[in-house]
């Protein structure tokens, strides 16, 4: 048996390393900076590896220590997976928001990711895609063992991290102030709770994606100012309860509080008004009240009384922080190139308006009783048509202040998360054409028009324009609502969304007397005939991706969602037969299958969808079969992450993949939990035992 502790400079006793003739490494570690990892065996030779480690938990490793100048076998492979593991994963993050932007903050008390001042600014921190040149801001305490937890305070978005440990009991409380356009900061309170405990802290702010190097500059003995040295490079402020130091132009602290003390941090634009020492924890005091105050104010109007307000509140909170209260737009995500399958390709910038999303955000909006968030998108959306030109279409995505150039970029420089690149930002889906988007669109404003304020006669000529359009041309291949990049097909969930928006035009201009043009209901017509002949496939059963496809697609699962067909009609449920046997696995879904599905352009294996997993609870539940869509809803809310945000997808393991939290997976659990509610309180089903 051998042993040593690890150290480096200014950080000593960072990890415990002990190794027996099992060949089984233990390592247990606490830094969120880098160090080395020194492995002792008894009678093995010593292996001294540089890389970067950041563990929440002693993990046991296997490995051979065969010499001390190269590793081989068992391991090399140790080194592989203990750089993989110097990531967090996805998983083990929550997030704060102001509604302006979103801070991403780990089980280990580290900011890994922030895009500031605005969700589509360069990032300030981005260890999330590249642990050594991304940038951070971590607080945590020194302790020799630990567990972590972390929760919101109930019905907000201020977060909780809490350190526990036989020595003492340290916690954080992250939140971001509902401040005016200027006044943008994110506050970090650290307390000890039991104890008396040493903390350590570093923030090392990367501006311009890690791009551009930056000064830092003390401007007294709690503050530090950094300054990004790129064209127009932004300054940002840290205020501090206790005394700073600049090492490599980042700041450092260590410093002790007794149990009952705390202390503050602030980041903040260096432009706003400097807080004074004497009165910072006053204000911080009041910042942390007034944003308490306001989620719980927020989340207090929602008129949703079911089964499952937890987890449908959270769902809400989220997308609230993912809605833009400077324009009204939603973002898809808050993130950028986190992969959807680990070392693989499929990485995109989710940090814009899809059109699609944002209209299903607006639909779980107005069926909560957020009317106000589904007219400040309305509105937003108002504004982007009256700028669309006389010959041009609308884009299926924008920037949030609705420019529709997202030219998209790499970053060579970022490793990506766990080594998946390329990290992109920018996104060239947005020159896509994507017809399902009017009818995405057009459902949202129905019910925006029906549930919500009457539209605005300009604002319906503007959609009126779009319309014509669609009718002249739905009869085209697109790109699809998976924006493929292997070529475009005639989608069946294109031609059903044309269907949804010549559908609900129809209903707008006749709820409202609006004149409209008698085609629209012909080429309406003709979209849904086409549907039950060009895409029934009479051998198997079912609505198939497009016309001669040997596959189905999980979009399909919106047919009776959108009201096109009986969610108990014969055809409807053998194709949802088809659905289960081919992307069903447990209660998760894929979205298709690859490898007979239209080409995506990709060849990496990706994970279930998780809001087409919730789609295919709505539709059990629609369709009848309630006992099955109960059970597999509250399957798929245990593969939520401890604080019940979910990312895109969910790999073979159950971890989280792609950008997180992703607003459609959340809008998707809310209406499969608004319908399975209705269902079980229908009176025709009380012989049905739910509960």
């Amino acid at each position: 048996m051998g042993a040593v502790a690890i150290g480096v400079p200014g950080w000593p006793e960072l990890a415990f390393c002990t190794a027996s003739t099992d060949n089984t490494l233990t390592v247990s570690m606490h830094n969120c900076s880098r160090s080395l990892a020194v492995a002792a065996a008894g009678s093995f030779a010593k292996i001294v590896v540089g890389i970067t480690i950041d563990l929440l938990h002693p993990v046991k490793l296997n490995f051979y220590a065969a010499s001390a100048v190269g590793l081989k076998g068992q391991g090399a492979r140790f080194l592989h997976r203990a750089m993989v593991m110097s990531y967090q994963p996805i998983e083990n993050y929550g997030v704060i928001g102001n509604l302006h932007t979103i801070a991403l903050v780990g089980l280990n008390g580290s900011i890994d990711f922030l895009c500031f001042p605005q969700f589509d600014s360069p990032s300030i921190f981005a260890r999330l895609l590249d642990d050594k040149k991304g940038g951070f801001f971590c607080i945590n305490p020194v302790f020799s063992e630990m567990k972590q937890k972390q929760l919101y305070l109930p019905d907000t978005n201020v977060l909780l991290t809490r350190f526990l440990s036989p020595d003492g009991v340290g916690e954080i409380t992250d939140l971001m102030p509902m401040g005016g356009q200027d006044e943008r900061r994110l506050i970090r309170r650290i307390t000890t709770v039991r104890g008396k405990v040493k903390y350590q802290l570093q923030c090392s702010p990367r501006f311009n994606y890690g791009r551009d190097i930056h000064q830092a500059r003390q401007t007294g003995p709690n503050e530090i100012t950094f300054h990004g040295d790129g064209p127009n490079g932004p300054s940002i402020r840290l205020k501090a309860g206790v005394p700073l130091q600049i090492s490599d132009n980042d700041a450092t602290a260590t410093f002790t509080l007794a149990a009952g003390d705390s202390t503050d941090f602030i980041i903040e634009n260096a432009d706003n008004e400097n807080i004074s020492p004497e009165a910072l924890k006053q204000r911080v005091t009041g910042y942390l009240i007034d944003t308490i105050n306001y989620w719980k104010a927020w989340i207090g109007n929602s008129t949703y009384q079911g089964r499952w307000r937890e987890i449908v509140n959270r769902s809400a909170l989220v997308l609230k922080l993912l809605s833009s209260i400077q324009y009204g737009s939603i973002i898809a995500a808050p993130t950028f190139s986190l992969p959807e399958t680990i070392g693989g390709k499929r990485n995109w910038d989710y940090r814009y308006t899809w059109i699609r999303d944002a209209s299903f955000t607006v639909y779980a909006f107005i069926r909560l009783g957020y009317s106000k968030e589904a007219g400040a998108f309305m509105g937003w959306i108002e504004k982007v048509c009256r700028g669309i030109k006389a010959d041009d279409r609308l884009g299926i995505m924008y920037s949030i202040d609705g420019n529709r150039q997202l030219e998209e970029h790499t970053l060579d420089h970022f490793e990506g998360y766990k080594g998946s690149a390329p990290v992109r930002i920018g996104n060239d889906a947005y020159a896509q054409l994507q017809l399902d988007i009017y009818g995405e669109l057009m459902d949202s404003v129905y019910l925006h028009n029906k549930y919500g304020e009457p539209i605005p006669y300009d604002f319906w000529k503007d959609l009126e324009k779009q319309i014509e359009w669609l009718s002249r041309n739905w009869d085209q291949p697109d790109d699809g609502i998976w924006e493929v990049r292997g070529g475009k097909q005639k989608f069946l969930f294109s031609r059903l969304a044309c269907w949804v928006a010549l559908d609900r035009a129809m209903k707008i201009a006749e709820a409202r007397s609006f004149p409209h043009n008698g085609n629209w209901k012909e080429q309406r017509d003709k979209i849904y005939n086409s549907i039950f002949t060009d895409f029934w496939d009479e051998k198997k059963q079912a609505f198939m991706q497009y016309p001669g496809s040997e596959t189905v697609d999980a979009g399909s699962l919106l047919m009776p969602l959108f009201r096109f067909i009986s969610p108990k009609d014969p055809r409807w449920l053998s194709t949802l037969k088809r659905i289960e046997e081919e992307l069903v696995t447990d209660s998760l879904v894929y979205r298709y299958r690859p490898e007979i599905a239209a080409p995506d352009g990709f060849t990496s294996r990706e994970g279930t969808f998780s809001m087409c997993s919730f789609w295919y609870v709505e539709c059990l539940s629609r369709s009848g079969q309630l006992e099955k869509a109960r059970y597999y809803f509250e399957k798929m809310l245990g593969y939520a992450n401890h604080l019940g945000l979910y990312s895109e997808q969910l790999g073979f393991e159950g971890e989280h993949l792609g950008n997180f939290p992703q607003a459609f997976t959340h809008l998707g659990l809310i209406s499969a939990a608004l319908n399975l509610d209705q269902q079980f309180n229908d009176n025709r089903n009380k012989n049905i035992n739910l509960d």
